[in-house]
């Protein structure tokens, strides 16, 4: 049996830092970001299936979610401006994000393959489940953006306006519960969270 590095390139997601152009009062790696966009994933299945009327499977999208950046690991995190600086610009790094999540994919034993293709593979997810891990991811970023704008970082502003309207460009029923009911706390001191 070969020895994989996939396990210990996963493991350097907490090496790359999210918002790389702009000021950060609280850096963020994707690591943790990670983990964050699984938590709201995870809760916006639930709140679809229990609120809503869904049948997806939320344990499914917390996972998909703990992955949805892994590529990163060998691509680094481009800045949006940069990403979306034109639509060819966009193109080819979507070429580059594709052959990174492959590569990352080839790391494994092949026995293990056909189980991570789904999470690895965004060509290969579930399109309901990679929705929600999106809107999760959206929601997360527009919450960095409370967080930072709370403590007086100005820096923040302009893509908290992007991310609002992105935001309501993908609303659904799951995402504006989570916003109604949830997101106003992210612009809270500490004292103020554990008032209640």
């Amino acid at each position: 049996m070969l020895p994989s590095h996939f396990f210990a390139n996963l493991a350097r997601m907490r090496l790359i830092y999210r918002w790389p152009l702009m000021r950060n009062i609280q850096p963020e790696n994707i690591a943790e970001h990670s983990l964050q966009v699984a938590m709201v994933a995870h809760a916006l299945g639930l709140i679809h299936n229990r609120l809503f009327g869904g049948n997806v499977d939320a344990d499914r999208a917390a996972v998909m979610a703990l992955y949805h950046d892994s590529s990163e690991v060998l691509t680094g995190d481009l800045p949006t401006p940069v990403k979306y600086f034109n639509p060819e610009i966009a193109r080819e790094y979507k070429k580059i994000e594709l052959a990174a999540e492959q590569r990352l994919l080839a790391m494994l034993p092949p026995e293990l393959m056909e189980d991570f293709r789904p999470l690895l593979d965004s060509g290969a997810q579930d399109a309901e489940l990679a929705r929600l891990v999106k809107d999760a991811d959206t929601l997360c970023a527009y919450t960095k953006c409370l967080e930072e704008l709370s403590v007086g970082n100005r820096e923040f502003e302009p893509a908290r306006k992007r991310l609002e309207g992105m935001l309501e460009a993908r609303m659904s029923p799951q995402m504006r519960y989570f916003i109604d009911v949830f997101v106003a706390s992210f612009s809270l001191p500490l004292d103020e969270l554990n008032a209640h």
